[in-house]
């Protein structure tokens, strides 16, 4: 409502419309701030446009209004309109998320909680993204540091493998730029060269140091495919494909037990996923894939089996698979079907959570 001439941000909490002065692309522009019942406002744009101004602020009454404890408590969202492309808004976007965001918190822990200003380090290892730079098939893990000054070559404890590292190339990245760090503190986000060690979760200490934090909840896939490659001489790449995207948490795999990985069962939550998956599987690893649906919706952890998983009595339309983790899963079609397995397998036990 504002005209070539200006470009304007509402500050609800203020009350009062940053203008921005219309330049040329890609360079600073100057601003005033003027409230929105303030005659000024006419002047600035002319009475036509200050009255459609007012009457688009007031269409925006309808959300909550701000609140910071609310933001910072998670139950409201503040919304930002601007576009990068044309660098509207961007400056007073990034100068409120700075002054909304929190500094960092202390995390919980099997022993309890980590100060976030302890003097030891921690990391916790969030986000595992593979064939960033396709020149050199590079897998990386991001983690964000939990405690204390993260310090390049110097050796640190991989909680969950209990083996000792150096992380000799930590990186952190700003779009398409990486930039090789020699130290980084707590709230920081570093990502690091994973060879295969590291999954989604993990805890980084300080030799000495063994305690884990909690890890990101497993979500249960609705959806089942079972997939192979088409063309049989691409084994290899299709076993490290699957393993590697599932390694991010994109996908979840699983297999008949005692069977091998030539054919693997994929559940994911949406079936967007499968799209996604499939086109990785070609565009990174050069494998074409047969993909077919299957009647699961649901599926469970076996937690205490009275027998044999082959001797249990199965409904119609439901499996035994076996996890990456060399767990025994149950899949079937409907939740009634718990109560069938439970009644017809006196002393078989299923978790809700695939967590556990």
């Amino acid at each position: 409502g504002c005209g070539k001439e200006f470009q304007g941000v509402y500050d609800r909490e203020k009350g009062r419309i940053l203008f921005f002065q219309a330049e040329e692309r890609g360079k600073k522009v100057t601003s005033a701030e003027v409230a929105l019942d303030d005659p000024a406002l006419e002047d600035m744009i002319g009475q036509a446009r200050a009255a459609a101004l007012r009457e688009e602020v007031e269409l925006l009454g309808a959300g909550r209004e701000f609140d910071m404890e609310a933001v910072r408590g998670g139950t409201l969202s503040p919304v930002f309109f601007g576009s990068a492309l044309t660098t509207f808004g961007v400056e007073p976007f990034l100068e409120e998320f700075l002054r909304m965001t929190t500094a960092p918190l202390s995390r919980v822990s099997d022993q309890g909680e980590v100060d976030v200003f302890s003097q030891d380090f921690s990391a916790f290892v969030f986000k595992i993204q593979a064939n960033m730079n396709k020149a050199h098939r590079d897998r990386l893990a991001f983690m964000r540091i939990c405690s204390g000054r993260f310090q390049r070559d110097t050796e640190y404890f991989h909680v969950q493998s209990g083996k000792k590292l150096r992380l000799s190339q930590p990186q952190q990245m700003m779009a398409a730029e990486r930039e090789i760090v020699e130290e980084a503190y707590a709230g920081d986000i570093i990502g690091v060269f994973d060879p295969g060690l590291f999954a989604i979760g993990d805890t980084v200490t300080v030799p000495g140091k063994k305690f884990r934090y909690s890890g990101i909840p497993t979500f249960e896939p609705e959806h089942f495919m079972r997939v192979s490659p088409k063309d049989t001489m691409k084994r290899k790449q299709f076993i490290k494909g699957t393993e590697q995207i599932a390694q991010e948490g994109a996908i979840q795999i699983f297999k008949l037990p005692g069977a091998g990985m030539e054919e693997v069962i994929v559940g994911v939550v949406g079936t967007l996923q499968f799209d996604v998956f499939e086109y990785r599987m070609k565009a990174e690893y050069g494998v074409d894939l047969y993909m077919t649906g299957l009647p699961y919706d649901h599926l469970r952890l076996i937690t205490a089996c009275p027998c044999k998983v082959e001797d249990l009595v199965l409904c119609t339309g439901s499996a035994i698979l076996e996890d990456f983790r060399e767990r025994l899963l149950v899949a079937f079609g409907g939740e009634w079907s718990v109560g069938f397995l439970t009644k017809h397998n006196p002393g078989l036990e299923l978790a809700d959570s695939l967590s556990v």
